[in-house]
């Protein structure tokens, strides 16, 4: 069995006098689709902020490729290979859908502004580099069309897959989805469905889901972990998971 790209060890998180997260575990294997599903309130967006270093569990620990991540911020936790994208889109509404998705590439931007001064060829030669990377991002995600669109004139589906492609173009390790479907039409979903299938199937890319949309999350994740008021309680197959009395009665709010 693979070892796991990111472990999740008795994460608990609290607001004040709220508990957000309860000793939440579970691991993601490189290469699968994870999906983290429950009612509102249950933690699910909490745990993707833990994940991408927003917020520091306590107690809890947080591994990622092999490494003890837990207190590191943002910022860092990008660097090694962690990207997401947000349940409200948060793209410069301004700018092209080139400029957004090429802001996906700071992290791997080294010609600072006194160096490319000196040194303009390298900096000239990284800025190929960084295009020649985002045009494959958007060519894979059929936005060619609007690339010199600002992005804030797009239709609210094709803002979702702009922000799916800058996130993409920090060629992540692990790319965290939260809820990338909301909101979107019932061909916009299918895209997107496909779109998150090829990354997984083409690029290899580890994803974890978190998506309201059941009929989505059963079709496509090869895990589930269930989440009600901060603990989990279920996680298996869509298939374990579906069946299980203890997510019909908490999730779909059914009877005994």
């Amino acid at each position: 069995m693979a070892e796991p790209l990111l472990k999740v060890d008795g994460v608990h998180v609290g607001f004040g006098g709220i508990k957000a997260l309860r000793g939440v575990s579970f691991e993601v294997t490189p290469g699968s689709i994870f999906s983290i599903i429950g009612p509102n309130g249950a933690g699910k967006t909490t745990m993707i902020n833990v994940i991408s270093g927003v917020y520091h569990p306590d107690p809890g620990r947080i591994w990622f490729a092999g490494g003890d991540r837990t207190r590191l911020g943002p910022q860092r936790v990008a660097e090694l290979g962690i990207a997401r994208t947000f349940q409200n889109v948060a793209l410069f509404k301004g700018l092209t859908v080139l400029d957004n998705v090429l802001i996906g590439r700071h992290i791997f931007m080294r010609s600072g502004l006194f160096r490319s001064g000196l040194y303009w060829r390298l900096a000239q030669r990284e800025e190929i580099a960084h295009r020649a990377a985002v045009e494959r991002v958007i060519d894979f995600l059929e936005i060619t069309a609007i690339r010199k669109a600002p992005a804030g004139t797009l239709p609210y589906g094709l803002q979702k897959r702009v922000e799916l492609a800058r996130a993409l173009a920090m060629e992540p390790k692990l790319l965290l989805l939260d809820e990338p479907m909301a909101g979107m039409n019932l061909e916009e979903k299918e895209d997107m469905t496909r779109f998150i299938l090829d990354v997984a199937d083409e690029w290899g890319t580890t994803i974890i889901l978190i998506e309201h949309d059941m009929g989505v999350v059963m079709d496509i994740s090869g895990r589930v972990v269930v989440l009600d008021h901060g603990e989990k309680i279920a996680e298996g197959t869509p298939d374990e998971v579906r069946a299980d009395r203890a997510v019909v009665h908490a999730y779909l709010g059914e009877g005994e």
